[in-house]
């Protein structure tokens, strides 16, 4: 593993003064009494529960740094010199037959009523974060141009300043509306959007008001992220918003209706306030009820997001998935990524996503052979490349259908949209305009959604969603190179057998060979034929 600094880190903007520092406290191993700055001790010792969060909050997005001993790097996908499975029927192998472009990377999910995906990669949840609210438009063009589900995350209808609510319960939400309207009016049938609810969402009625003002058809139950243990967070910078989010219901830290805490804020040492989710509870019974309940609520599809909880949180879900026939698990492993975590949370807790998927391919295998049924499994955790999303699929098949993608897919939605405003002001950076300074010559894309849409249809587009559009897109053609190599025409052919490991610890973890005894037996049999 490498070294880790638990007293510095960029997210939460501290440094180590010295060189050298003491790798369990994080801390210099010259402390200096005078010193300037910057560890977290130093600027906690001002700022205090600020550090605990990667900031500035609203317009970044951290990614947890900690290198674990296994991980997918220590798999390596196999290429074969002959064969070709899953070529469209009556269709012989050959060299003419099996150009990489001809691969099929459509995939689908659920139990009965199916979604197709163009990719098998779909959006986190984007929930009630500032940054997801203000790139709304460039993430949900982008998933329904790209063919891809897009998750709205928690707490959306709950922090509306516009919402209204009666006896508690939401009746109209701009927000949420604006947010599934946006997705509806680019959807091609392909992917979905899919309305998660926490705690707070269930009390405010949210499934009831998606499902029927709105139409929505799939609603997902959260347990819980690979980011955090506790609820969702955001940071509120007002007084007023803050005394509102807590007589709807929410917890708001440091207490708003103090006094103390007023006069903090308005001396301006207090910046922001905090607002936090419930920590669920589940049982059993519980949630087969609340899965019955959206069902006859209409919701057509009911899916799970659980977190990097261990083994025992995840057999539950995964067997209750299985007894009330969910349509989708999500499982999301540690480290994580987010808007807003607590950033030595999101460093240190959880069961990290490669044991993770290890750990739920062989509770789906014994699912599987008690004769129960195993829901489609998705994956979240870290991932951001085409091969991430062969070895996921690889490394569960049969019952995994797709990778979970959080800032991945966020990062594409930023870049196309600054590339927008970089234009207007005449500011491109030269790692773009290397390639041009007009939409047409930066993005490669553009065209070819010109050709589909017209090109007064693409004027239309959020810069954003092109950025996304053309990110999907590199994900699909090095998934196409990746499956032509391994002699696989659709997804649904990719299986544990097209990936080695590389160290016998991660074939202890997985189940997969070490390098040298994968195809041994058969290799043998060639070396002693007569």
């Amino acid at each position: 593993m490498t070294l880790q600094r638990p007293n510095a880190n960029e997210a939460t903007l501290t440094s180590n003064r010295s060189r050298d520092v003491a790798p369990v406290s994080g801390i210099c191993t010259r402390c200096q009494d005078g010193c300037r700055g910057n560890c977290e001790i130093f600027k906690a010792s001002f700022r205090g529960r600020e550090v605990i969060y990667p900031i500035p909050f609203g317009t970044i997005t951290a990614g947890a740094d900690k290198d674990y001993p296994v991980d997918y790097s220590h798999l390596n996908i196999l290429g074969y010199a002959l064969g070709a499975k899953g070529l469209p029927e009556g269709v012989e192998p050959g060299p003419d037959n099996t150009l990489f472009p001809m691969v099929n990377t459509e995939t689908e999910y659920g139990a009965k009523e199916k979604v197709k995906l163009k990719v098998p990669v779909f959006t986190g949840a984007l929930g009630s974060t500032e940054i997801a609210r203000r790139n709304w438009e460039h993430f949900a063009v982008g998933a329904a141009i790209s063919g891809i589900s897009l998750v709205c995350g928690e707490n959306v209808c709950g922090i509306d300043p516009k919402a209204e609510f009666r006896d508690g319960k939401v009746v109209e939400s701009p927000e949420m509306r604006r947010r599934v309207e946006t997705y509806r009016e680019w959807h091609e049938g392909y992917g979905d959007i899919i309305v998660q609810l926490n705690v707070e969402d269930t009390r405010f009625g949210v499934a009831e008001y998606v499902i029927d003002k709105l139409g929505v058809e799939t609603i997902e139950l959260k347990w819980g992220q690979g980011a955090k243990a506790i609820g969702g967070e955001i940071k509120v910078d007002s007084l007023e918003r803050a005394l509102e989010l807590q007589r709807r219901g929410y917890l708001v830290t440091p207490d708003p209706s103090l006094e103390a805490n007023q006069a903090a804020f308005r001396d301006g040492a207090l910046k922001h306030f905090e607002r936090h989710s419930r920590l669920g509870f589940i049982d059993r019974q519980s949630f087969m009820n609340e899965v019955e309940r959206l069902r006859k609520l209409g919701a057509r599809r009911v899916t799970l997001k659980t977190g990097a909880y261990p083994m025992r949180e995840l057999a539950m879900a995964l067997r209750w998935a299985s007894d009330a026939e969910l349509d989708l698990v999500t499982i999301d492993g540690a480290p994580g990524g987010t808007g807003m975590s607590p950033w030595r949370m999101m460093v240190e807790w959880g069961i990290p996503t490669f044991y993770l998927q290890c750990m739920a391919y062989e509770l789906a295998e014994r699912l599987k052979e008690k004769g129960k049924f195993v829901p489609d499994l998705a994956m979240a955790g870290g991932f951001s490349t085409e091969d991430h999303i062969f070895k996921v699929l690889a490394l569960g098949a049969p019952y995994f259908k797709a990778v979970c993608m959080g800032r991945a897919l966020m990062i594409p939605g930023f870049v196309g949209k600054n590339i927008g405003r970089w234009i207007e002001e005449n500011d491109l950076p030269k790692t773009v305009s290397q390639f041009g300074d007009t939409v047409e010559e930066i993005f490669v894309s553009y065209e070819e959604l010109i050709a589909k849409y017209g090109k007064e249809t693409v004027k239309k587009m959020p810069l954003g969603a092109i950025g996304i559009y053309t990110f999907v897109d590199k994900l699909k053609v090095g998934l196409q190179q990746l499956m032509a190599g391994s002699r696989n025409f659709k997804i649904s052919t990719i299986s544990r057998k097209d990936l080695v490991a590389l160290t016998e610890e991660a074939a202890k973890v997985s189940g997969i060979p070490f390098v040298t005894e994968a195809y041994r037996e058969e290799a043998y049999r060639i070396i002693d034929e007569n």
